[in-house]
This record gives C-alpha cells, sequence and structure tokens, in this order.
C-alpha cells in the first residue's frame, strides 16, 4: 500500500474518534462544579423534607396515614368443597 492510502484510512479509521473525544473532554470541562451546585441543591431539598415530615405526620401529597394494624383475624366466610366433574382424569 501506498503512503496515501494508509493515510487515508487512518483518518478515516481515527478521524471520528478524535473529533468525539475532543467533544467530550470540552463537554466535561464544568462537570465538577456542576456536580457541586447539583448535591447542594440536593441535600436543601432533603432537609426541608425532613423538617416537613417532621411537622406533621400526614403525607406529603395530603392523602391518607398508613392503616392502623388489624388487631383481630377476619372471619372465615364459607366453605369451599370441591367439584366433582372437575377432578383430573389420567388416561
Amino acid at each position: 500500500m501506498s503512503t496515501t492510502t494508509d493515510a487515508i484510512t487512518a483518518a478515516v479509521l481515527f478521524g471520528p474518534g478524535a473529533v468525539l473525544g475532543a467533544a467530550a473532554l470540552i463537554s466535561q470541562r464544568g462537570h465538577r462544579t456542576d456536580s457541586a451546585a447539583i448535591r447542594t441543591v440536593l441535600a436543601e431539598s432533603a432537609a426541608e423534607r425532613a423538617n416537613r415530615a417532621a411537622d406533621s405526620a400526614a403525607p406529603p401529597d395530603g392523602g391518607e396515614g398508613a392503616p392502623a394494624p388489624a388487631t383481630e383475624q377476619p372471619a372465615s366466610l364459607a366453605t369451599v368443597l370441591p367439584f366433582p366433574g372437575a377432578a383430573r382424569r389420567a388416561a
């Protein structure tokens, strides 16, 4: 192969990777600053939710609270008997 063919092949194979790699590096430049800001907002939100939950026992969406646990067993309704025609017939 000639040098020109090798150069074209290298450009075709490595060109898109170099362009995408440069774009990825540029997009990651402010990553640490953005992450710190996001962590700060999430911490403030969690503290606000914790304060709100401590102030009221009601759910945050205004719905009903959790049901009280049952102290007595539910009564049996009826006895279920097998139907005679429903038995499996083995041949």
